[in-house]
């Protein structure tokens, strides 16, 4: 029996992959924009930290003086790295949407693209996350041991 999902070298959707498809373009979009106000929200966070702490520690002078620098510049890097997945999704849903509007392969196959890049970027950034928190955890069980 044929079957409409598997020929040769081709790959057919069916109505019901397309509207799951069309549904996933809206949900990833909607989280894309979610991602960037997060993302402007970190900026924002990364401008006003030094001048919230400097207060804070006009007000508790045994704080560390440097300290709204260093978180500012965390919100600053963590920024720029959350960035790229947000632009993977974002433009992932833009070609999923044109792809299907105008039934073009060369677009949807761009539009997966994205989402590979997307996921690669979630996944190497986890690997080295989790990464991190090992080493973390090992020396803290070092000195613990000490």
């Amino acid at each position: 029996m044929h079957n409409p999902i598997t020929q040769l070298e081709e790959l057919t959707l069916t109505t019901a992959s397309k509207r799951f498809l069309k549904e996933t373009a809206k949900w990833t979009f909607f989280l894309s924009i979610l991602g960037f106000i997060g993302v402007f929200l970190m900026l924002v966070m990364a401008f006003f930290t030094p001048s919230i702490f400097e207060m804070m520690v006009q007000m508790q002078p045994s704080l560390p003086p440097n300290m709204g620098s260093a978180i500012a510049f965390t919100y600053f890097v963590l920024a720029i790295l959350y960035f790229f997945p947000v632009y993977y999704l974002i433009k992932f849903s833009i070609k999923l949407k044109k792809a299907l509007s105008t039934k073009n392969d060369e677009t949807l196959a761009k539009a997966f693209e994205m989402l590979k890049s997307h996921y690669k970027f979630i996944g190497v950034f986890s690997i080295i996350t989790l990464s991190i928190y090992l080493v973390l955890i090992v020396f803290s069980a070092m000195g613990f041991l000490s």
